[in-house]
């Protein structure tokens, strides 16, 4: 379906070209100004429609469409529904945005042996048994065996605010992970921080390594803070430190190549701890827990929770009776 925002002019406001009005109250850049003039509708002074170098005055309202339901992804809408993937799980759903819970063991984009059986394989067939071809744009991605919260933004504008958030550090997404070894648990709340640049692997094109002098090709900057919420003693059966993490870049397997490098892979990963990292799972115990940001439309502040799945529950429950 067409979206359209509509803004009222505050009578304090000085007469002004009505496209000053929509790059500084409704934050549109000059191309999506443009591209909203060809649009059904196109852009509205009082309900007439009008060019965006007329002028409007306090009191006026302003209607422009921000996209069309002719807008779709032409890979995403060729490819057959997955019908094999789990059901998807909807977390938040409004005309601007959709948040969902991902499983791990998917994909978030399409890609070489995954061209069907994406993440956003499955939000565009969910958008399409709705009637609409919106195209489907997630804000971020997860890796394949990270679970937990994915953002989509349902029309461009929406999409280029929330990636704006996403980049300035207004958007806020906590991590757990249960980690081999047991780390100091801390208590008072603190963070601690990691700052080593991450690099692709020069032997094995799938991997990241730590560049420490940030010497090596393609490295570029990383951050990520760690909070140990929990440990096992010492001496259990099972060493494992329940942690929350939060990244302030957004590198690729960047929190999974962190805890490796200071020897607390994450419990269940095969790539980053083969030989001391606890394997016996039915997954990965990475999980985006939640999400915080600024509605991209209404500025509104939402927040959402995701559960963890079952295998790192019953992980976590197992750490509990070894270290009540």
């Amino acid at each position: 379906m067409n979206r359209y925002l509509t803004i009222h002019i505050p009578e304090t406001s000085a007469p002004a070209p009505v496209s000053h009005f929509l790059r500084t109250q409704a934050g549109l850049t000059k191309k999506q100004i443009s591209q909203a003039k060809f649009r059904p509708g196109g852009v509205q002074k009082n309900g007439q429609q009008c060019r965006v170098t007329e002028t409007a005055y306090p009191g006026d309202q302003i209607t422009v469409c921000l996209e069309t339901n002719d807008v779709d992804s032409a890979q995403l809408e060729s490819a057959p529904a997955p019908q094999f993937l789990p059901e998807l799980e909807i977390l938040y759903e409004d005309q601007d945005i959709l948040a969902v819970n991902k499983p791990a063991g998917i994909v978030t984009h399409p890609s070489g042996s995954h061209y069907s059986d994406s993440l956003s394989n499955q939000v565009a067939a969910y958008f399409r048994s709705k009637g609409e071809s919106t195209k489907v744009r997630s804000i971020g991605r997860l890796d394949k065996e990270t679970s937990g919260i994915l953002l989509f933004a349902r029309n461009q504008t929406a999409a280029a605010r929330l990636q704006k958030q996403r980049e300035s550090g207004i958007s806020e997404k906590t991590y757990l992970a249960a980690v081999s070894g047991s780390m100091p648990e801390d208590t008072d709340g603190a963070f601690h921080r990691i700052t080593t640049p991450l690099a692709p692997d020069p032997k094995t094109r799938l991997k990241m390594v730590i560049s420490p002098d940030g010497s090596l090709p393609g490295s570029k900057p990383a951050e990520t803070l760690y909070s140990v919420l929990k440990s096992t003693a010492p001496d259990s059966r099972i060493s494992a430190s329940l942690v929350m993490l939060r990244l302030k870049t957004g590198r690729t397997h960047q929190i999974r190549v962190h805890m490796a490098s200071i020897h607390h892979p994450v419990a269940g990963d095969p790539v980053y701890g083969p030989h001391n990292c606890i394997t016996s799972l039915h997954g990965q115990c990475l999980h985006a827990k939640t999400l915080g940001f600024v509605h991209p439309i209404t500025g509104e502040y939402l927040r959402f929770d995701s559960d963890l799945p079952d295998y790192f529950t019953h992980f976590l429950a197992t750490l509990r009776r070894k270290n009540p």
